[in-house]
């Protein structure tokens, strides 16, 4: 699948939740893999960065399939515990 074509993709959890759908991409060039989707567009984020990337993206790890829609996690602990992390990275 090329990066573009998830571009305007639904966005579900794996409980059946609409989460949104993707936006935008944050890559990780020295991994050469993709960290998050957004679910706004990157231009029009105002605001705490962190607070942004903690409501309005996944975790690209998170994602269990791609088809239709994007299929993602839900499990609190597993996104949390990833998302400091890489929110810190991102914000630095």
């Amino acid at each position: 699948m090329k990066l573009s074509e998830l571009y305007h993709m639904d966005i579900y959890s794996d409980a059946g939740q609409y989460l949104g759908d993707v936006q935008g991409v944050i890559l990780d060039l020295e991994k050469s893999e993709i960290s998050r989707l957004l679910m706004v567009p990157w231009k029009s984020m105002k605001g705490d960065p962190r607070n942004i990337l903690r409501t309005k993206s996944v975790l690209y790890r998170n994602v269990k399939n791609v088809g239709d829609v994007v299929l993602v996690s839900t499990s609190p602990s597993q996104q949390e515990q990833a998302s400091k992390e890489e929110i810190n990275d991102l914000t630095r």
